[in-house]
């Protein structure tokens, strides 16, 4: 067998990077010049408490005015991450699941988290679910209505988990989307490494009393260091016009549009849940008492998507372990595309509205 000759295998590579940095800057100037505008108006705001708010996507029209508060609707209290705003739950027309849970017969609301303010640079997890969480379930539940189930999406389903804890008695269940709990389960090394970089961005917290966003999407984008490469390579192929490329616009904008998380909050999940895999452990603590899924007496539907990144799947399983009434779905999906994709309303929503009206 011929040797490959050195000189024309460096040449080979070179001209293969320069191709595919070609493709990268394409889609990134496609995307930096594409039109679209996000114009979905947000819900109107039921309640508030410094940057919190509760928004409420029940119909605002005569016919939605006829079945708000109706006994037969659930009502459902959908609560996200804390680092991503809301909207990627209402994202447009055609990819809303609070618009889509509105027109299938539930009483949606949802918590707008925003930035944290003077009052939230010193609020901890207990701050946020003790508090802010509580305060949003009792407004929910000022409303007239049928039973009320909590949604979390990713770490809002951590919260919402702690919430249902707190709370059991006035909740009829809890849906877990793509929901952390066992951060070594399939990384543990990365974890490990997430949580060593966030006790020496201990000088940043301190300075700002926050974990500044560009941080956050850079940690995230560490988990697939060639995704970015790969989505840009495959916007710039899209044809501009098309409804892919404006949902994948949509879906950027978003991303780029991330939270800061408040100094204690960024201390408790970075070096308790991923460098000590404290939820795992039973050592997170709300209110100085242990979060252990055992103790929620209340029926759990914890939806695995099988393709995501940014949860393992392991990591969710592990929380189904722990819980004594769980259903487990694993859609064919991945973290994002699970709530926005084009099978989203099949793959998830309608089974969850299913499991909900049961």
């Amino acid at each position: 067998m011929a040797q490959a000759d050195p000189a024309a295998l460096m040449a080979a590579l070179q001209a293969e990077g320069r191709r595919r940095f070609g493709q990268l800057l394409t889609g990134i100037e496609a995307y930096r010049k594409h039109p679209f505008t996000r114009r979905l108006e947000p819900a109107p705001v039921l309640w508030d408490e410094g940057t919190t708010k509760l928004r409420d996507y029940r119909s605002q029209g005569p016919s939605g005015a006829q079945s708000a508060g109706d006994p037969r609707r659930p009502r459902v209290l959908v609560i996200p991450s804390l680092v991503n705003r809301f909207y990627v739950l209402d994202l447009d027309e055609q990819a809303s699941f609070l618009r889509w849970l509105d027109a299938h017969g539930f009483d949606p609301f949802v918590v707008d988290w925003d930035g944290p303010g003077y009052l939230e640079r010193s609020f901890s997890l207990t701050d946020y679910i003790a508090g802010r969480l509580e305060g949003a379930l009792d407004a929910v539940m000022r409303e007239p209505g049928g039973p009320i189930h909590l949604v979390g999406y990713c770490m809002g389903g951590n919260l919402a988990l702690g919430l249902a804890l707190r709370r059991q008695a006035d909740i009829a269940g809890l849906v877990c989307l793509a929901t952390p709990w066992d951060f070594h389960a399939e990384n543990a090394p990365h974890a490990i490494m997430m949580g060593q970089i966030g006790r020496q961005l201990e000088p940043v917290l301190q300075i700002l009393g926050e974990l500044p966003v560009d941080m956050l999407q850079a940690f995230f984008s560490g988990l697939d260091p060639f995704q970015v490469l790969k989505k840009f390579q495959y916007f710039g192929h899209l044809d501009q016009a098309s409804d892919s490329a404006r949902r994948f616009v949509a879906l950027e904008d978003w991303l780029n549009d991330g939270i800061s998380l408040a100094a204690p909050v960024a201390r408790e999940c970075l070096g308790g849940w991923y460098g000590e895999n404290s939820p795992q452990n039973l050592k997170w603590m709300v209110d100085d008492k242990i979060v252990d899924p055992a103790s929620l007496d209340r029926p759990v539907l914890n939806v695995i998507p099988s393709a995501d990144r940014i949860v393992p799947p392991g990591s969710s399983r592990a929380l189904s372990r722990r819980f004594r009434k769980v259903e487990e779905m694993v859609p064919n999906a991945g973290h994002i595309g699970m709530m926005v994709g084009r099978s989203a309303a099949r793959e998830v929503w309608e089974p969850a509205a299913a499991w909900m009206r049961r």
